[in-house]
């Protein structure tokens, strides 16, 4: 008895004592299994609420899709708009799958160069080619046995999609100047705001590729249709990036909950919590008001708010015809302290929306995230939708 009560302060459910009452075991054994059911949900159920903020149709439809997917082997397609969180949800799918105990391995391929991806992806073996030092192991195989997010799939060369297919379909991969293949067990979940069903027919995805990840469907909300979830997460990154900050607890004011409501929010999460931060740090009470959500350059032109982006940048690249002195801290980082700028005003003027921001900015979308990456202004890897 004395063991008994030892195991059970030691965290044991429970005993039973010899001679051994089948009846009772298969009771203590069910009891047991219930138990750990309960605990299960209660743990997937936190982690949801986590991730997912929200109390809203959508959401509460998305929760119910992703715990079901979430059970399967089968690859899954993430779609929405840009800034609504295909990663964070992509992240939870793995997170609730019986591969939660492996990596989740994110690779945005709009951000990897093309002369690089191969590598990247499969991994490359040492004098395999000019700069190979020493054997790499790829992305891909970094997943083995767990779950392998490609966003933005639809920024991958043609020539890459073919041999990535093969990756996704006999799970072999073989490493840059390897004549062997390397078995590689991984769930892959892809993403992407283009529409792959009109890219496929224009000839600029694979087919067999686009088949092969479009097994199961997430389709993520917009936030302009979420309803009052604005504000559940307005306060959480309020809450959240105070502490962040070690900066005065802060609340919204009834007007600046108004106005929230009222935004259509082209650039969904993203651009309400860079809405947030910006009024964070202009307020200098405990309240957030209407003015420190309301973006400045667009209070000079309200009507047509990408009208000026083109002068904002002209404006900003003025200033080196003006200087009456060499900059202190060097021209290359002068320089970059310009084009941060002028990618800081560009994202501003169009709601961090990047696709619509790299157009206004006569770049491709992979070039101004590289941009991005480079001056750590990459906020793609969202931490809730």
């Amino acid at each position: 008895m004395d063991i008994a009560i030892a195991a059970l302060k030691a965290g044991a459910f429970d005993f039973v004592s010899k001679p051994v009452n089948q009846v009772h075991l298969d009771q203590l054994l069910q009891k047991a299994l219930n138990r750990q059911k309960v605990e299960h949900d209660a743990t997937e159920n936190a982690l949801e609420n986590k991730l997912l903020i929200g109390r809203s149709l959508p959401i509460q439809q998305l929760r119910i899709a992703i715990k079901k997917i979430a059970r399967s082997q089968a690859p899954v397609f993430v779609t929405g708009e840009s800034g609504t969180g295909k990663e964070v949800v992509a992240n939870l799918v793995h997170r609730l799958s019986n591969r939660s105990e492996g990596p989740f391995i994110a690779i945005n391929c709009g951000a990897i160069p093309t002369e690089l991806m191969e590598s990247e992806l499969f991994g490359h073996k040492k004098g395999s080619f000019t700069g190979a030092t020493q054997d790499k192991q790829g992305l891909i195989l970094s997943a083995h046995g767990g779950s392998l997010f490609l966003d933005e799939i639809a920024e991958l060369p043609l020539s890459m999609q073919v041999k990535l297919l093969r990756a996704v379909q006999e799970k072999k991969i073989r490493p840059v100047g390897s004549d062997q293949e390397i078995d590689v067990d991984f769930r892959v979940i892809s993403a992407s705001h283009q529409d792959l069903d009109l890219l496929v027919r224009q000839g600029k995805f694979c087919q067999d590729l686009f088949f092969r990840i479009h097994v199961m469907d997430l389709i993520l909300p917009p936030l302009r249709e979420r309803g009052e979830d604005v504000l559940l997460l307005a306060n959480h990154f309020i809450q959240k990036i105070c502490m962040e900050w070690e900066t005065t607890p802060k609340q919204l004011t009834e007007a600046a909950e108004t106005y929230l409501l009222q935004q259509h929010f082209p650039g969904n999460v993203r651009e309400l919590r860079n809405m947030i931060e910006r009024a964070i740090t202009l307020s200098e009470d405990t309240t957030i008001d209407v003015s420190h959500l309301h973006p400045a350059p667009l209070r000079a032109n309200i009507s047509n708010p990408f009208a000026s982006v083109a002068q904002s940048i002209q404006t900003t690249v003025a200033a080196p015809q003006v200087v009456k002195k060499l900059p202190s801290e060097g021209l290359e980082r002068y320089l970059e302290n310009i084009e941060k700028d002028i990618l800081l005003n560009a994202l501003n003027m169009t709601h961090w929306n990047r696709t619509l921001a790299a157009k206004k900015l006569g770049m491709t979308f992979r070039s101004l995230r590289y941009r991005l990456k480079k001056f750590g202004l990459d906020t793609e890897t969202e931490q809730e939708v």
